[in-house]
């Protein structure tokens, strides 16, 4: 069939991660997903990307679909069996099914840093299976289904290419990954990360790299003001944030740069009258959230 542009990009996804796959096998190497990449089969937690890993050792946790098609592991052959080995056994049923099944027995477990609120308690139920389709590896993993007690979140399936990791642990490794994924949309939305219009895949190879670094250094730079010019970061006129979020604090640095140097004038030309210093604070907080 012809590659689409949502194929070519998965494959394109496949190789960059298969580069981030250390070349000594010693030690352990995990691997979580954005949650916006792993809809289904043909996006980021594709088999082939997923087996790929597997080979190389590498654990990978991913959302679950709760239609994907579980089997139970092939069983043995016997001797004498002509043909080709099986590669699963019976089918089970879908996670959806286990969902609405009142069988299935809830585990009631506490994550710690829940997507920045602090603890929240949820029910899992987990179990191993093999994960197949048709024309595609076959990839054993054991999943989690997680819900809500009080219904604050719909359900959804986690899976593990490592059939020996604790549910709650697979959880905490998910969970974790969103601290990562606010730096990246962050970086993206003020520093202009993945928004370069260079051609060559080296100039993005150079310019991504400084653009992160740069997070760094407004954040280091951050550190360093005063605790009045810090606080001015996380208020606004409407209403005082607990915590100043980065484009409070780029702007915030931006502010102290931009007051020392921005607005000085020639000294040259000693007849030119200096804006007053309340102008020159309101115009400097006024470009710097601007810009």
């Amino acid at each position: 069939s012809a590659t689409t542009p949502r194929k070519a990009a998965q494959a394109k996804r496949c190789r960059s991660q298969q580069r981030l796959i250390p070349k000594t096998q010693t030690g352990e190497f995990y691997l979580g997903t954005s949650e916006d990449d792993s809809g289904g089969v043909d996006s980021f937690a594709a088999l082939e990307l997923l087996a790929a890993l597997n080979r190389h050792k590498v654990t990978s946790i991913t959302r679950l679909r709760l239609d994907a098609a579980l089997y139970d592991p092939a069983p043995p052959r016997l001797p004498g069996t002509n043909g080709r080995p099986r590669t699963k056994g019976a089918r089970l049923p879908d996670l959806s099914e286990v969902l609405r099944s009142t069988h299935t027995r809830w585990q009631l477990v506490t994550v710690p840093g829940w997507y920045g609120e602090g603890e929240r308690e949820v029910e899992i139920c987990t179990a191993t299976a093999v994960w197949r389709r048709g024309g595609m590896p076959v990839v054993p993993i054991r999943w989690v289904l997680i819900r809500d007690p009080r219904q604050r979140f719909t359900p959804q399936a986690l899976l593990c290419t490592d059939l020996h990791r604790a549910p709650e642990q697979i959880l905490g490794w998910f969970v974790q990954r969103w601290q990562l994924e606010v730096t990246f949309q962050e970086t993206r939305a003020h520093l202009g990360v993945e928004t370069q219009r260079q051609w060559s895949d080296l100039a993005i190879a150079r310019t991504t790299p400084c653009l992160l670094a740069l997070f760094s250094l407004v954040t280091l730079l951050a550190a360093r003001l005063k605790p009045a010019e810090r606080e001015a970061a996380a208020s606004s006129a409407s209403y005082r944030k607990p915590r100043p979020t980065f484009s409070d604090t780029l702007a915030a640095v931006r502010h102290h740069i931009w007051r020392e140097q921005g607005l000085l004038t020639s000294q040259r030309n000693r007849h030119v009258t200096k804006p007053r210093p309340a102008l020159q604070r309101a115009l400097a907080y006024a470009i710097c959230h601007a810009a």
